[in-house]
């Protein structure tokens, strides 16, 4: 596979009870869903408009940290040249608590990128991604559940 240029097309998903911010690194090819919903205590989405729904209910916003980058496939190790998405649009309409990174790559360009001009800090979380094949499910949602919980409506 060939190192290209990818702009990130998703809109940030947040509202004005947004209460916790989670932030990805960048869109995946895949994701685990069915963990999310377990955090959140609720059933498995069927549709993109069900998801976003069950995380708004729950006053949890969504974004990424990048904006866009080159990117082979869905490899973080092989990221560079990122342009970060400016997150204050969620923080300025929201009464963000939180802001939680999922996994080490999102965390780093948080760090890099995002932590200096927002003034605020992240908090680590594990990657929910299939690729990090360490944590099983009923380990990343007993450790994203302990996060969260204290957020969630």
């Amino acid at each position: 596979m060939e190192l290209k240029t990818q702009v990130h097309n998703i809109p940030p998903l947040y509202d004005e009870k947004s209460r916790v911010l989670i932030l990805g690194s960048f869109p995946s090819v895949k994701s685990r869903e069915a963990a999310l919903a377990a955090v959140l205590g609720e059933k498995t989405p069927k549709s993109v408009e069900e998801k976003k729904a069950m995380v708004l209910r729950r006053g949890v916003a969504m974004w990424d940290t990048i904006g866009s980058c080159e990117i082979v496939g869905s490899s973080d190790a092989s990221i560079t040249n990122v342009v970060p998405n400016d997150l204050s649009v969620i923080l300025d309409a929201a009464d963000i608590q939180a802001i939680f990174c999922n996994g080490g790559t999102s965390y780093a360009c948080y760090k890099k990128y995002c932590r200096a001009k927002l003034g605020r800090e992240a908090v680590q979380l594990p990657s929910t991604s299939p690729a990090n094949a360490r944590w099983t499910k009923e380990k990343l949602i007993e450790a994203w559940g302990a996060a969260l919980k204290p957020y969630l409506f």
